[in-house]
C-alpha cells in the first residue's frame, strides 16, 4: 500500500548529502527525510509499466505530428520543421526523460506531462535517495536503476571525442545535475568537459560550434531548452552544425505539451491519459498549461470555472493546452507527484516531489521512497 510515513531523519544527513554533491539540499527544505513514501512491489511494477507504455505512445504521437505536418500547432518555428523530421528519421541518440504522474496507489497512474528535454533532480534520484535507503531501510528495496542505466546508455553514444556538458551559469541546481552527468560519462569511459551555455561560440570559418579554447564541439549535452535555442540568434546555426546534440532535436516535440491533445486523439480513454485539447472543448474543470514551460510556471488550475491555483512565470507565448483537471492524491497536507524516469525508452526508477500546493514547482520537496516485496 502506498503510504506516507513520518520517520526520524539521519543525524548527519546534511553532511552526507553535501558529500554526495547535493549542495542545495537545504533550500526551503528541498530535501525532506523526516517523511518518506512506502510502496508495494505491485505498485512499483504498475508505475514502471505505465512509464514504458507512455514513452512508446509519445514516440507514436511524435510521428503522427511530423507526418501530419502539425508542428505549427506545437509552436515550433517553421525553419526547424525539416531538421526535426530528419532528426526523428535518423533516430538520433537520446539519453533520458521523466514523466510526471499522479498516482494514489490504487487507481492507474495518470500522465500530467513529460519532461523529455531538460529534466533535473537526477543526482537526488539516482544517488542520494539510494544511500538514504541503505542507511534507513537496508532490508527493503527501491525503484532505482537510474545511475547504472545512465552509465550504460552513455556507452552507446556515437563518436569518441570529448562530450561537452553545458548548463546555465549561476544556476546551482542545473550545475549539480550536469556535474553528476559528467561523472556518469566518466564511468562510461568518455571524456567530458563541463561548460556554461553562454561560453558556446560559433566559428564561422569552420561552421562549427566551439568552446572557449576554440575546440570544436563534437557532442553537446545541453541542459537548456530547445524552444529557447530555436528562438535565439545563436540557434540559427543549429541546422548547419555537425554537432550532435543531447537531447536531440526530435526531443523538442516530446517536451511540448501540445503532444498531450494529440495523444488523446490517438489513444482516447487510455487509462493513463487525461482528456487534453488545444481549446477547452466544454471542459469546466481543467489545467491550463503553456505548450512550453518549466517547473509549473504559468500553469492554472480551474475547477467548475473558478481558478483554484495559479503559478506565475514567463511562459505561454506559443499557446496553451487544456487538460482535464485531475485531483492529485493528498497525503497528510501534501500533494505528491511521481517522477518516473526513462533511459533509452526503458523505465529506470522514480522520484517523488510533494507540495502543499497542487502545482509542483522547482522547490517542491524531494522525498525518498522504498518498496516492500
Amino acid at each position: 500500500m502506498m503510504q506516507r510515513l513520518k520517520i526520524a531523519p539521519r543525524e548527519d544527513y546534511g553532511k552526507k548529502l553535501e558529500a554526495q554533491g547535493l549542495s542545495f539540499h537545504g533550500w526551503d527544505d528541498y530535501w525532506k527525510e523526516d517523511v518518506c513514501y512506502q510502496f508495494s512491489l505491485k505498485q512499483v511494477e504498475e508505475i514502471e509499466a505505465a512509464a514504458e507504455e507512455l514513452h512508446a505512445m509519445y514516440i507514436n504521437a511524435m510521428k503522427v505530428a511530423v507526418n501530419g505536418k502539425r508542428l505549427g500547432e506545437l509552436g515550433i518555428p517553421q525553419q526547424f520543421w525539416p531538421g526535426i523530421e530528419a532528426s526523428m528519421l535518423r533516430d538520433e541518440f537520446s539519453l533520458y526523460g521523466r514523466f510526471d504522474l499522479a498516482y494514489d496507489g490504487q487507481s492507474p497512474p495518470k500522465l500530467l506531462e513529460y519532461n523529455a528535454d531538460t529534466p533535473t533532480s537526477l543526482l537526488e534520484s539516482a544517488v542520494c535517495q539510494w544511500y538514504w535507503m541503505e542507511d534507513v531501510y537496508p532490508q527493503y528495496d527501491q525503484f532505482n536503476s537510474l545511475h547504472e542505466r545512465l552509465v550504460e546508455r552513455w556507452k552507446d553514444l556515437p563518436g569518441n571525442g570529448t562530450v561537452h556538458v553545458a548548463s546555465i551559469e549561476d544556476n546551482e541546481e542545473d550545475w549539480v545535475c550536469t556535474t553528476y552527468l559528467v561523472d556518469t560519462l566518466a564511468q562510461a569511459g568518455r571524456e567530458a568537459k563541463h561548460i556554461c551555455i553562454g561560453d558556446l561560440g560559433w566559428d564561422s570559418a569552420s561552421r562549427r560550434f566551439v568552446d572557449l579554447d576554440n575546440r570544436p564541439i563534437e557532442t553537446l549535452f545541453k541542459l537548456y531548452p530547445w524552444e529557447w535555442l530555436m528562438r535565439e540568434e545563436f540557434g540559427a546555426h543549429i541546422l548547419e552544425s555537425p554537432t550532435r546534440f543531447v537531447e536531440p532535436l526530435w526531443k523538442a516535440l516530446l517536451s511540448c505539451k501540445g503532444l498531450l491533445p494529440i495523444l488523446w486523439e490517438i489513444y482516447p480513454d487510455h487509462p493513463n491519459l487525461l482528456s487534453a485539447h488545444f481549446q477547452p472543448n466544454g471542459l469546466t474543470s481543467y489545467a491550463r498549461k503553456p505548450l512550453y514551460s518549466r517547473e509549473g510556471a504559468n500553469v492554472e488550475l480551474v475547477l467548475n470555472g473558478d481558478v483554484i491555483a495559479k503559478a506565475e512565470g514567463g511562459y505561454g507565448e506559443e499557446g496553451f493546452i487544456y487538460q482535464a483537471l485531475h485531483s492529485l492524491p493528498k497525503f497528510d497536507d501534501r500533494y505528491p507527484v511521481i517522477g518516473a524516469w526513462i533511459v533509452n525508452g526503458k523505465a529506470a526508477g522514480m522520484c517523488i516531489r510533494e507540495d502543499v500546493s497542487p502545482i509542483t514547482t522547482n522547490m517542491s520537496n524531494f522525498v525518498p521512497h522504498f518498496f516492500i516485496e
